[in-house]
């Protein structure tokens, strides 16, 4: 952990020096649109971005020993190497996956569907379209992301599954859900980012769908996967609901839980003010950093407050609630952090902590089990984020660029005089997103556990009820001393 800080304070050391040194124009001036540069300052400046796009993706990468905490610690004890291993595995799978097929379906042009070039990175452009950020510094920044959303599906998942089923649907989810979907919002020709453009899908809109950092894209799908495989493979054996006189299994190490929990948080600074690509944005970068900040902390201090007084441990002061309502805090500003002002990101941010919990006792109401709150703290505050742009875009803010920020055409929500044009447009892109992947994962995770043993989803009642750690992979987390 020293080493790792060390080395992130001598980066961003770097990152100020070259900022300094050798882009002062742009420190003293505000970029424009219009705005020229030669050929020397413009290799500064893709430098500079360069720099800051992979640091952000070293930070993202980092949340997964977030995630790996996080899901151990709210586990069992007995299925703690299950999810050491799920994790580890994903995050490997992921990386060739979206090496040989993701990344070109999700990045390159085709239609408005899906990406058709690229395959395994061959005839790439040396630079990704207009950002001037080298293809291989974008591809491993975004691959951080897919494993995000890949890591995600797990923890809704843990105690039931089999380890051959994880790596089937795990291949599903990583190589064909998130990036063909996620082409519909981010990829060059998507159906949905060129929504509201002549000849494209309700030309007469007038607004595509927005997600900056990846409220819908990564964390809506992430969690609606989970939903769907929460409930094909039913709950975990001897999990009684609330309603049948039972409650949730505790977690196993709450300490892991809320290591895991900040340093999801800490590597959120890459997620979201990363997703500018743009070093010389720096008021940009300042404002998503502080935004992602203030939504967090309103998202944890709600859901506590919550859980403290209309909880089952009523009175008492509750750190799974509190974790989730920071984790889903975080999750609902990554689409709007951009547009929003401060004030708007802790209102967000609230609602996010209401949102985290009243979706944990809506599962608990259907009996589904979701041992670490994937579908809430994901799913639904992913769709509340999204949704949130069109309410509280401040009217400021336009786009980013790799020369800074262009706020000649800002972003406005409904709060701020924008009328419900863009709300309209984060309904329609977030809820087709959502409907689709519930569709298409339901019916993948329902193929895959008609399956024989041991290629399964679920994994056998014998292995469930003696512990997967032991019996699926022959260690234990905790070994008798």
């Amino acid at each position: 952990m020293g080493i790792t800080l060390f080395t992130g304070k001598i980066l961003g050391l770097l990152i100020i020096l070259a900022a300094m040194k050798l882009l002062p124009g742009m420190i003293a001036t505000p970029a424009s649109a219009g705005e020229t540069y030669t050929p020397h300052e413009t290799v500064l400046i893709n430098t500079a971005n360069t720099i800051w796009t992979l640091v952000a993706a070293f930070l993202v990468f980092g949340m997964q020993a977030g995630f790996v905490m996080l899901e151990a610690g709210f586990a069992r004890q007995r299925e703690t190497v299950n999810v050491l291993m799920e994790c580890i595995f994903d995050t490997c799978l992921c990386g060739l996956l979206f090496w040989a097929i993701g990344y070109a379906f999700m990045f390159s042009e085709g239609s408005g569907f899906i990406g058709k070039h690229w395959y395994f990175l061959q005839g790439a452009p040396d630079t990704y379209f207009a950002t001037g950020i080298p293809i291989l510094a974008h591809w491993i920044f975004q691959y951080a992301f897919a494993d995000t959303c890949s890591t995600i599906v797990s923890g809704a998942m843990i105690g039931r599954t089999s380890f051959r089923g994880d790596i089937l649907y795990s291949i599903g989810i990583t190589g064909f859900i998130y990036p063909i979907i996620g082409h519909w919002a981010w990829g060059p020709d998507g159906f949905l980012a060129l929504m509201g453009s002549a000849d494209h899908f309700l030309p007469t809109l007038g607004n595509g769908f927005r997600d900056f950092a990846g409220s819908t894209v990564v964390h809506t799908i992430g969690g609606v996967a989970s939903l769907a495989g929460a409930i094909v493979l039913g709950p975990r054996l001897g999990r009684v609901f609330k309603r049948d006189g039972g409650g949730p299994m505790s977690p196993h190490n709450l300490t892991l839980g809320a290591v895991g929990t900040f340093i999801l948080w800490f590597g959120w600074y890459g997620f979201n003010p990363g997703s500018t690509l743009s070093a010389v944005d720096m008021q940009g970068i300042g404002r998503v950093a502080a935004n992602t900040t203030l939504a967090a902390c309103a998202g944890g201090m709600v859901a506590m407050y919550l859980a403290l007084w209309f909880g089952d441990t009523k009175g008492k002061f509750d750190l799974g609630f509190t974790c989730n309502g920071v984790l889903g805090g975080l999750v609902a500003i990554t689409c709007p952090c951009y547009w929003v002002s401060p004030l708007g990101a802790v209102l967000l941010g609230a609602i996010a902590g209401l949102v985290v919990y009243l979706g944990t006792l809506l599962l608990e109401y259907l009996r589904i089990d979701d041992p670490i709150g994937a579908v809430p703290v994901h799913g639904l505050c992913g769709l509340w984020g999204t949704i949130s742009l069109g309410l509280f875009a401040s009217n400021q803010y336009g786009a980013t660029g790799p020369t800074g920020a262009d706020n000649s055409a800002p972003v406005a929500g409904l709060f701020y005089g924008g009328g419900v044009g863009v709300l309209k447009a984060q309904c329609i892109g977030t809820f087709t997103i959502a409907i689709a992947t519930f569709v298409i994962t339901f019916l993948m995770m329902w193929l895959i556990k008609m399956l024989p043993n041991p290629w399964g989803l679920r994994v056998e009642k014998e292995i469930e009820e003696g512990g997967l750690d032991l019996l699926e992979h022959g260690s234990l987390a905790y070994p008798a001393q």
